[in-house]
């Protein structure tokens, strides 16, 4: 049985009437009387009798008409949430996004999204970079807040590129290879060439971490292969670290910003040739179904970033 059938079964019934059946269906009479002996057949066995009081239902066609009656409430009741949902006065939204990124964007985005749709359910889930595209690939999230190194490029993903963030190298203040430093006019730190720190001692963070992913790489277009002194997770520690000075560390100059001032060191930039930066942006699975919850909050996200707020 199909909605259609359904349909004209429980509208017969309820009119006891073929002809004001079709007539509230807009149908030929003919036509709807055709349809229900299909249907009879189909299922071999009456539906109706035919008698002075109009169409009767047969005890099979009672079953019949409350079975169709429970399946069209349910059909109703699905189109009415998804109604909801099209209209995002109900939903669910679920998304991963970097601890970084989280720590900036969620305070500012999530409140306003809530505010304007207060029955959407958010879910979400912190993660390095790594773990959220094996996170997008078998979906268990609609999209990720991340970072992307343009060398590391996986391909069942789609990136939407929101900020560049330079690398830069921080080294204890007044390192002794501060003296090579050049002014830059393009950003508030001096310029110097990595290759000075050839024999330097490297804090490096866990190897699951972009940041790590995206510090190999740059040494090894500069042809450094350093000897790690040092590996950890907490890319604060390192840089309390640097500050102490036990080595020297690659970091997005973004990530600046959170450090506490106590904890002083210098920052140099790399030159570009070294591939010496990531993009924020947001991941995607383009083989999935992205819900119009999700759609307008990587619109919030882009228009967050276009109006010259990067995180």
């Amino acid at each position: 049985m199909n909605d259609r059938e359904l349909i004209y079964v429980k509208t017969i019934a309820d009119k006891k009437s073929i002809s004001k059946a079709a007539e509230k269906l807009y149908i030929a009479q003919p036509s709807l009387s055709q349809a229900l002996q299909k249907i009879e057949e189909k299922i071999g066995t009456p539906l109706f009798l035919r008698n002075a009081n109009g169409m009767e239902l047969t005890y099979a066609g009672e079953m019949y008409y409350k079975t169709a009656t429970e399946i069209l409430n349910i059909y109703n009741d699905f189109t009415n949430e998804v109604t909801y949902v099209n209209d995002l006065k109900k939903g669910r939204l679920t998304f991963g996004i970097t601890n970084f990124m989280g720590t900036y964007l969620l305070p500012i985005l999530l409140p306003k999204f809530k505010e304007k749709f207060p029955n959407i359910e958010v879910y979400i889930k912190e993660e390095n970079s790594t773990n959220l595209e094996k996170q997008i690939n078998d979906g268990t999230i609609d999209f990720a807040l991340m970072h992307k190194h343009p060398l590391i490029d996986e391909k069942s993903i789609k990136y939407d590129n929101l900020y560049t963030d330079p690398f830069v190298i921080a080294t204890p203040c007044n390192h002794a290879l501060s003296k090579y430093k050049k002014n830059d006019t393009k950003f508030r730190y001096p310029r110097i060439d990595l290759n000075l720190f050839m024999d330097e001692n490297f804090i490096f963070l866990d190897k699951n971490k972009r940041i790590r992913q995206v510090t190999d790489i740059i040494l090894n277009i500069a042809g450094i292969n350093p000897t790690p002194s040092l590996t950890l997770k907490n890319h604060e520690t390192a840089r309390r670290l640097v500050s102490s000075g036990f080595g020297v560390m690659l970091l997005p100059m973004q990530y600046i910003k959170i450090f506490y001032d106590s904890y002083e060191a210098d920052y140099y930039i790399i030159d570009e040739n070294k591939y010496a930066y990531w993009h924020s942006c947001v991941a995607t699975n383009p083989n999935m179904y992205l819900s119009k919850a999700a759609k307008v909050f990587i619109e919030l996200v882009r228009e967050y970033y276009r109006t010259g707020q990067p995180i």
